[in-house]
């Protein structure tokens, strides 16, 4: 994949850059830029060629589906990324896991992505922007940011559905708990960058579930470790709110969905009821979903592929926990529902085309058109 780079700016300056790129391949444009977050104006088309784009940003966070311009036509579109490195302070920095460190959500720059079956874009404008609401992640992999296929999560896909007056970021990462989340600073790293009335999201449980020292347990170290994120989101004037974990795909002879969790969601719900913290219900939602599509269709949902499918790929892929970019995308939608059912003021700036949905009534897999962006990486994400 060809890459484009801004070099050499100052923190004042704007990205102001002429491009005139159209490929039958996905392409990169990158701008070395501090932490914050931007407005990135993206003009797409090409004078000769008709033009189908897809725009991403980041590790592969989907903002715009095919954008398709004729030839000599031109789109403009809008939308807001939240850069940001590990640093914290002068003395501290986020404590990043070996497998993030080559992430382009963890680097010094601002990284777009342009795939789809002709990539076309003429001009990129990248300026840095404030006045607009900051969501932060905090999750495992089911949240973060998955850098390659056919790994995916609904962190990376909930931001096609905000208009640019909500910008995303994604701290979460694989293999998790409440406890490593903390440990390494990442909330650190977010209350360094909190503004008063920006969103914290919180999902967490895979992982905290596994977790056996004296001490731990949904009643214990977990239930302890909500009421931190609680206390010091609320303490910056931040708004927290509580993701109980989606459910694995593990089903009984009667076509539901077993219970993986314990007491975890049921201890989240009592840590938010106590505090006041408003939560979704996505264990709930996710085991509809899944129910709805069946023991079968929810393959659909998840990594299972025949081997072959994936260049190197000599092995079936079967994983029940992590989400393929059709699960990621309808996972998106039950987390978007739940910030509805909650009344947060962050559904009033959903994008014009959002419609409301039912995991009673799940999208068409077969309907569904991905188009990569990255290539493939058959290594499962850590946790489970």
């Amino acid at each position: 994949m060809a890459a484009l780079l801004a070099a050499g700016l100052s923190r004042a300056q704007v990205v102001d850059t002429l491009i005139n790129k159209v490929s039958p391949q996905p392409f990169y444009f990158s701008a070395a830029v501090p932490d914050g977050n931007y407005r990135v104006t993206v003009t797409l088309g090409n004078k000769k060629k008709a033009g189908q784009t897809v725009v991403r940003a980041e590790s592969r966070r989907h903002y715009f589906d095919v954008v398709e311009t004729g030839k000599g036509k031109y789109e403009t579109l809008s939308f807001v990324v939240n850069k940001h490195s590990a640093k914290i302070d002068e003395k501290t920095n986020v404590r990043l896991k070996p497998r993030e460190l080559n992430y382009k959500n963890w680097d010094d720059s601002l990284n777009l992505s342009f795939c789809g079956p002709m990539p076309a874009v003429r001009h990129i404008r990248i300026e840095p922007v404030q006045d607009v609401t900051t969501v932060f992640l905090c999750g495992n992999s089911t949240v973060v940011d998955q850098e390659d296929e056919p790994w995916s999560s609904w962190g990376q896909m909930i931001t096609r559905w905000f208009d640019d007056k909500v910008v995303v970021a994604n701290y979460a990462e694989s293999g998790l708990s409440c406890t490593s989340f903390l440990a390494q600073l990442r909330l650190d790293k977010i209350l360094a960058c909190l503004k008063r009335g920006d969103y914290v999201i919180v999902e967490f449980g895979h992982n905290d579930e596994k977790e056996n020292k004296p001490g731990d347990g949904a009643w214990y170290s977990y239930s302890r470790n909500l009421k931190i994120f609680a206390d010091r989101v609320k303490a910056a004037g931040g708004n927290i709110i509580f993701c109980t974990p989606t459910a694995r795909r593990s089903f009984d002879p009667d076509g539901h969905i077993n219970n993986t969790h314990g007491d975890y969601p049921e201890a989240m719900k009592a840590v938010a009821q106590r505090e006041q913290v408003p939560l979704i219900d996505l264990t709930q939602m996710s085991t509809t979903l899944y129910e709805t599509l069946g023991e079968e269709g929810s393959k659909k949902a998840l990594v299972h592929y025949p081997a072959g499918t994936f260049p190197g790929q000599d092995k079936p892929l079967a994983d029940n926990t992590h989400f393929n970019t059709f699960g990621a995308w309808e996972i998106s939608k039950l987390v978007v529902m739940g910030l509805k059912q909650i009344h947060s003021l962050l559904a009033e700036h959903l994008r014009a085309d959002w419609q409301d949905f039912n995991p009673l009534h799940p999208d068409n897999p077969e309907s569904f058109i991905w188009h990569m962006s990255a290539g493939s990486n058959l290594t499962k994400p850590d946790g489970n």
